[in-house]
């Protein structure tokens, strides 16, 4: 069992520990003390200590050294990174396996930005008033960051909260969700053993709501970053002090429209991946889909036998494709809102039932009523809701009917009519012939309305925590 205290320099231990549970077996597999307000008090001192000295500020080939030593050790022990988030999430292990893959690939991303971002020249001499004058930015951090972040990636967030604020010499101090912090103090460990010095990188698991919220309105702070749900989100970010950066990333109630000249053979099991994968806990799950009603009722019969012939259980498994929701209590909830949408009248195709209390079988509902739970609100949860549509721009409206928007998708062979939907569809990324879930982590990532604030994604987030400072010279040699 994995075991981690506060290790911030001055605080004295609390004694008080979070324990974590494998949500499948429900045994416990670590233990995580907590961190109360004078243990964060003392870690956000020290960070802000260091970003007031700029003698202290990394240097570049500083930065890069410690990344890239943290590229090997993560490496070198990459199966038992896969395990440990397994063990305390759920992902089943092909899966887990690939979310390390990732989060290493997101370390070395962050080393490329080191080497390749840079300041620009500002045009002058140009004018009366310009004449004389070179001018160009350069980069500095832009002070301390405070990270919040949720459970379904419990390595991979991390590394897009964490490392982008290294990268652009900001200290940071990380809260990892409750259900998935052994990820992260583990990741911090391996940052400090790369050489990162003391106070650079703080994991602390607060103690209560209250000893989090202080910190994230603590006037100390540069920037803070949350990941998670958005009434938590955007309760927190109307609380922080004035001049702090925010950036949010929610949920969304992912739409995808399914043309009639669809080829189902790549729309279904894309689709089937990008609904079920992680039991349907990614905040860009596919979640409606709207089919034209000549090829609806196919589609969903094919889709239904998809799902019934996924394999559910223990993520330990290589054979596991759908693991566990989070909590039982999840499992719960995602059964109550099913079994409400099918009392409403929505034909049930396939699950529609636990597996047992941590497992739900992967549903497919058809034609769940618009006002339904399992149609405006974000599920978490192994749930695909199929819609027949006759009109492509009652689709269209339907998909752009809800107060969140991210990332959307659409099936067909025409470009056309590709192009046409992508346009009309309110999201802030559209894939063509691709699942909603898409995403490799140098592309923008950005929830819209109330699904996020702010541009993920570890470019964009590296460049949010960085500011832009101009100089301009003066001298008569550079008159024309």
């Amino acid at each position: 069992m994995l075991e981690f205290f506060n290790a911030v320099s001055g605080s004295p231990p609390t004694g008080e520990f979070a324990s974590v549970h494998n949500p499948y077996s429900g045994e416990e597999v670590g233990r995580v003390e907590l961190a109360d307000w004078q243990n964060v008090d003392a870690a956000l001192a020290e960070a802000h200590a260091i970003f007031r000295d700029r003698g202290r500020w990394l240097s570049a080939s500083k930065r890069i050294d410690v990344l890239e030593k943290t590229v090997e050790r993560m490496k070198a022990r990459s199966e038992d990174l896969a395990v440990i988030a397994l063990r305390e999430g759920g992902k089943p292990l092909q899966d887990s396996r690939v979310e390390v893959a990732r989060a290493i690939d997101g370390v070395r991303n962050c080393i490329d930005l080191i080497r390749s971002q840079h300041g620009k020249e500002v045009p002058m001499g140009i004018n009366a008033a310009s004449d004389g004058r070179l001018a160009f930015t350069h980069k500095e951090p832009i002070g301390v960051v405070a990270a919040l972040s949720a459970f379904n990636h419990p390595l991979n967030l991390i590394v897009h909260q964490v490392c982008p604020a290294i990268a652009a010499s900001c200290p940071v101090i990380i809260k990892p969700a409750r259900d998935t912090a052994l990820s992260c103090f583990n990741f911090v460990d391996i940052l400090k053993e790369a050489g990162l010095p003391d106070g650079y990188c703080a994991a602390v698991l607060t103690n209560n709501h209250e000893t989090a919220e202080k910190l994230i309105a603590d006037p100390r702070l540069g920037f803070f970053s949350f990941i998670g749900s958005a009434s938590v989100g955007w309760r927190l970010s109307s609380s922080v002090a004035p001049g702090t950066r925010c950036a949010l990333e929610h949920g969304g109630v992912a739409p995808v429209i399914v043309e009639a000249d669809a080829d189902l053979k790549r729309a279904i099991p894309s689709i089937a991946k990008g609904g079920f994968y992680h039991a349907g806990q990614v905040c860009v799950s596919v979640q409606r889909v709207y089919v034209h009603s000549s090829i609806v009722w196919h589609f969903a019969e094919e889709l239904g036998k998809v799902a019934s012939a996924m394999r559910v259980g223990d993520p330990a498994s290589a054979e596991t494709e759908v693991g566990p929701l989070i909590r039982n209590s999840e499992n719960d909830r995602v059964s109550d809102w099913v079994s409400e949408a099918v009392a409403e009248g929505t034909e049930l195709v396939c699950g529609g039932a636990k597996v047992d209390e941590a497992c739900y079988m992967p549903t497919v509902l058809l034609n769940p009523d618009p006002n339904s739970k399992v149609s405006t609100s974000e599920i978490f949860g192994p749930v695909i809701c199929v819609y027949g549509y006759d009109n492509l721009d009652e689709a269209i409206a339907s998909a752009n009917s809800l107060r969140v928007s991210f990332q959307a998708a659409v099936f067909t062979q025409d470009i056309d009519k590709a192009m046409y939907i992508q346009r009309n569809l309110d999201a802030s990324a559209v894939m063509v012939n691709d699942h909603t879930a898409f995403r490799v982590d140098w592309m923008p990532f950005a929830g819209l309305r109330e699904s996020g604030l702010g541009v993920g994604g570890i470019l964009y987030t590296f460049e949010e925590m960085q500011i832009n400072k101009l100089l301009v010279i003066n001298s008569p040699s550079l008159k024309g």
